[in-house]
Parts: structure tokens; sequence; C-alpha cells
């Protein structure tokens, strides 16, 4: 009997440590929500992850392309299912920077990070009233983005919510 009631402590004491550490990622993860004021980094700064995402999406809002231009590695590629595989920068500031006009705000939802990589989740406002929810994973070297691949979400996402048509 003694050894099934230190059992059932030490079940429940897990539980409540699992739901404390849990309500700590919920806390974290409304706290993600909106975007700061873009930064562009100075050489040599060190900037983590989330900040430099947070500017990414920044410069967007901002219609600032010399501050998403400054966050991006030598060598950067960007791929979607938009018939995009793996375009340099030339080609992603082309073909996505005119969406630029149609964006009014993002809200960061989720941010999971590890080493040199995040996922990012994201509800992006436009300026038509629409919404469209993406999730995009970036690759990081020396603290900037080598790499970006969005994830579209469904038929309420880019590019049919970004258009200015009604409906």
């Amino acid at each position: 009997m003694t050894e099934i009631l230190k059992y059932r402590r030490s079940l429940l004491r897990s539980g409540v440590y699992a739901l404390a550490g849990g309500m700590g990622l919920l806390r974290a993860a409304t706290t993600l929500r909106g975007t700061k004021p873009a930064l562009v980094p100075e050489k040599g700064s060190k900037m983590s992850s989330e900040e430099i995402i947070r500017n990414y999406y920044s410069g967007w809002e901002n219609k600032n392309w010399s501050v998403i231009e400054s966050l991006l590695a030598a060598g950067f590629t960007f791929t979607s299912p938009n018939d995009d595989d793996h375009i340099d920068p030339r080609a992603f500031k082309t073909k996505c920077w005119p969406q630029a006009d149609y964006i009014e705000r993002f809200d960061l939802e989720c941010l999971l990070e590890k080493e040199n990589e995040a996922f990012a989740k994201y509800l992006c406002h436009t300026k038509n009233g629409k919404s469209l929810r993406n999730t995009e994973y970036f690759r990081f070297r020396e603290g900037r983005i080598e790499a970006i691949e969005v994830y579209f979400g469904g038929h309420q996402s880019f590019p049919s919510a970004v258009s200015l048509r009604e409906g």
C-alpha cells in the first residue's frame, strides 16, 4: 500500500510539474503576438533567432526592403509551394516583395527554435480585412537567414487572401 501511495504522489508531482511547464510554454507563446519595429543589425551584432524573425516580419509590415535584405545571409534561398524552388534574393524580391503592399501586420503565434533552425507560425492581417495563416521554416548561418521555406495554410491563405478582390 505504501508503495502505491508513493507511486501516486510521484505521478501527481510529475503532472504538476508538467502542467507548470506547459503553462510556461503557453505564456511564452502568447507573448509572441505582434512584431516590434525593425532594426537593421549592426555588423558583428548577435541577435537571437526570435529577434531576427521579428525584424524580418517587421520589415514586411513597414515596407522596408533594406531591413529584410540586411537579415539575409550570402547564398540565401527562398522556397514555397507557389513555384519558388530555392530562389535567390533577387528573384525573391521580384516575385514576393510586391505583396508587401497588401500586408497590414503579422501576429507571430508560435515560434519553435532549435540551434540554427526555427519554425514560425503567424497570422498575417491584410489591408482589405482578410487574414492568412502560414508556417515558415528558417535556417540561420552566422546570425543571418540562410533559407526560408514557407508552408501555406488552407484556401484562406496566400495567395487568395492577399488579393484585394472582395469575396
